[in-house]
């Protein structure tokens, strides 16, 4: 019976690319689980492992897929693994690895390649996120151009409303597609126009969605994948507070997002909002700036008054290193056209009216600038896009 040699370390390492942790979705090895590997002359295997938990739900799974992988070499005779667990800095090291493997993998979406996306979030409920997002779309589709409105905020949808929009969602049949995609409903504004998208469009006002992680996950993805955008300058993502599972699952599925966050002068909210920005850090989305939002009540005569104090959205922007894109005045309008589904950044004439326009001015002139399809660039993008999406299945 012909005997085999050990195999080399490189070539252990080699067959353990080959096991994937599927909660962090990448190989063992280049996530740097893997500390060390040693083989006897005889051929008995010993393999590292680190884990992120030493009680991690899949160490089963590993240990199978090691010894599977390993023992599968003709000149290993046994395979023993010893387990560590891995430091504070270790998994801070391990998870940033898994979010870069992630956005370079990123999968399909029907957004098109040209549509700037604005994730519009915040460190906490309550200062005014989703009234920031439609008063923000209403004033750029003021200005000739199309833009999409992707009402993430799954649990605590409040877009249609502000939009007075109740339409409820419909598919239809399109060429080349396997599944009936979803319509977006549309609103006219001007020569522009409002592609929206919600779960509220799907449900009752009044109905609680009582979904957990992964579903709203699937919910996201799906409004991404399997709705009929169409052609748009930009893309406003209304977040759900917080830094959970939406927001993740965004990161990985369109990584050219840009992040504009939303706080309220208020200290505890800028502090708070300092982890949103530290989750977009993270995941490789850049922060494009900061608007605070009720920044002061200013009455008939022009006299401010900072209700919820002051200074909170340049403290914000200064430590995260980012722009002060705006500071939005507490009005009573604001409040009024929400209400009444009439955002007030299109017929308002208020301070706060200005200001939603002004912020519009400064993100398609200066921040955010869309896309032009004159530049060689994008013609190239629009190219290689047109190619692969008429390219027949195999």
């Amino acid at each position: 019976m012909a005997s085999f040699a050990p195999p080399t370390t490189d070539e252990v390492l080699g067959l353990l690319r080959g096991v994937i942790d599927p909660e962090l979705g990448g190989n063992v090895v280049d996530l740097g689980m893997i500390p060390a590997v040693t083989v006897s002359d005889d051929g008995h295997a010993v393999v590292h492992v680190k884990l992120t938990i030493s009680g991690c739900p899949l160490r089963a799974q590993i240990k199978k897929d090691v010894e599977t992988r390993v023992g599968a070499h003709p000149g290993v005779r046994t395979v023993r693994i010893e387990w560590g667990e891995m430091t504070s800095d270790e998994r801070s090291e391990v998870m940033l690895k898994a979010r870069w493997a992630a956005r370079e993998q990123a999968p399909d979406t029907a957004i098109p390649a040209t549509t700037r996306v604005l994730a519009i979030a915040s460190g906490k409920g309550g200062v005014g996120k989703s009234s920031v997002t439609v008063n923000l779309a209403a004033a750029m589709a003021a200005r000739g151009l199309t833009v999409g409105v992707l009402d993430a905020d799954i649990w605590g949808f409040s877009v249609p409303r502000l939009l007075g929009m109740s339409d409820r969602l419909e598919a239809e049949r399109v060429d080349g597609v396997d599944k009936p995609l979803i319509i977006p409903n549309e609103r006219r504004v001007g020569s522009g126009i409002l592609k929206v998208v919600s779960t509220g469009f799907l449900v009752d006002e009044e109905t609680a969605l009582m979904w957990r992680g992964l579903m709203l996950t699937k919910a996201v993805e799906q409004f991404l994948r399997d709705v009929r955008w169409g052609e748009l300058d930009y893309l406003l993502i209304d977040m759900p507070p917080g830094t959970g599972d939406v927001q993740m699952g965004l990161a990985r599925m369109l990584p050219r997002t840009d992040l504009i966050i939303v706080t309220t002068p208020a200290q505890a909210a800028q502090k708070v909002a300092v982890r949103a920005a530290d989750m977009a850090r993270r995941s490789f989305l850049r922060v494009a700036g900061v608007v605070e939002n009720m920044s002061a009540f200013i009455c008939e005569h022009g006299t401010s008054y900072p209700l919820f104090g002051s200074g909170g959205g340049a403290e914000l922007a200064e430590t995260i290193g980012a722009e002060l894109l705006a500071q939005i005045p507490l009005e009573a309008a604001v409040a009024a056209g929400g209400d009444a589904g009439t955002p007030v950044a299109l017929d308002g004439d208020g301070h706060a009216a200005r200001a939603f326009r002004a912020l519009a001015e400064r993100i398609v002139t200066e921040t955010v600038p869309p896309v032009t399809m004159s530049g060689c660039s994008a013609r190239i993008a629009e190219s290689v896009e047109v190619t692969f999406t008429r390219r027949p299945k195999p």
